[in-house]
């Protein structure tokens, strides 16, 4: 029988893009705009603290250290500038980092900006009071490894933030709409449970609606990324949009999707 972490591997790479689609794509469906995680960051470090950065929080020394991996511009760990004093950001994009570093400084912290992929990184990356990782994991084939080496650059807690199912899975319908493709849905959050358990890890969990923080400043915005990540050429747009229908939320000026059920799974670091 496959290991826990097998089937969360092969699930993800259910989700890869079928090759006679992706080539002839006009534009990478993998590049998100910095402007959106920048937004998203902004309004994460002016709201008030969500379930994911409480349990940081309660776990983060005051002028303790934390560690962001997958940081974008910062919307996980620049909550905690209120007890932390140096933030450390792992993304494998610069100018995410560089987002990163502008918000940290402006919050009166020092910053640490590592480029590159976790867990390749993580030889580079300094131990931190607590770590921090928000809406990454399903980009993490090997999630055990993943898991165990932040674990391991975790004094006290590691906190994971991931949606109860796949990111994508709401656009699974446009899929089969403009490609005839049926698309996955599977793994899950009950999935990485399963394989963090399996790693020995002991995670606990909390389930919630959480908020899309930031967003787009238009409604074409908003359409044209969905229609980038469908793989679609830009005249393809009103179809997309129409397509969506009342799918989208105006929150505090900005285009999105509305709020999603989200986990905040957390476990012990290396103390």
């Amino acid at each position: 029988m496959a290991t826990a972490a097998a089937r969360w591997r092969e699930a993800l790479a259910e989700w890869a893009i079928p090759k006679e689609v992706l080539e002839q794509a006009p534009e990478s469906p993998w590049h998100f705009p910095v402007a959106l995680f920048a937004s998203r960051a902004d309004e994460a470090a002016r709201a008030e603290p969500t379930r994911s950065n409480r349990r940081a929080l309660e776990a983060l020394p005051e002028g303790g250290t934390a560690l962001d991996v997958g940081c974008g511009g910062g919307a996980a760990s620049l909550p905690l500038a209120r007890r932390a004093s140096r933030l450390i950001g792992v993304d494998s994009s610069a100018e995410m980092l560089e987002a990163f570093l502008e918000r940290a400084g402006a919050a009166g912290l020092d910053a640490e900006a590592i480029e590159g992929a976790w867990p390749d990184v993580a030889g580079q990356t300094p131990v931190a009071d607590v770590v921090v990782c928000h809406h990454v994991l399903y980009n993490a084939p090997d999630l055990t490894r993943f898991a165990r080496r932040m674990t391991d650059h975790a004094r006290s807690r590691v906190v994971v933030e991931m949606t109860l199912e796949h990111p994508q899975s709401n656009l699974n319908r446009l899929w089969l709409r403009f490609h005839g493709i049926v698309r996955p849905t599977r793994p899950t959050a009950d999935d990485a449970m399963d394989v963090l358990r399996e790693a020995g890890l002991q995670p606990r969990r909390e389930d919630w609606n959480a908020p899309r923080p930031g967003g787009f400043d238009t409604k074409a915005e908003a359409v044209a990324m969905v229609r980038r990540l469908l793989c679609l050429p830009a005249d393809r747009d009103p179809e997309v949009a129409e397509a969506l229908g009342e799918q989208w939320e105006v929150s505090r000026g900005r285009w999105g999707f509305p709020d999603r059920a989200v986990a905040t799974i957390w476990w012990d670091g290396v103390g």
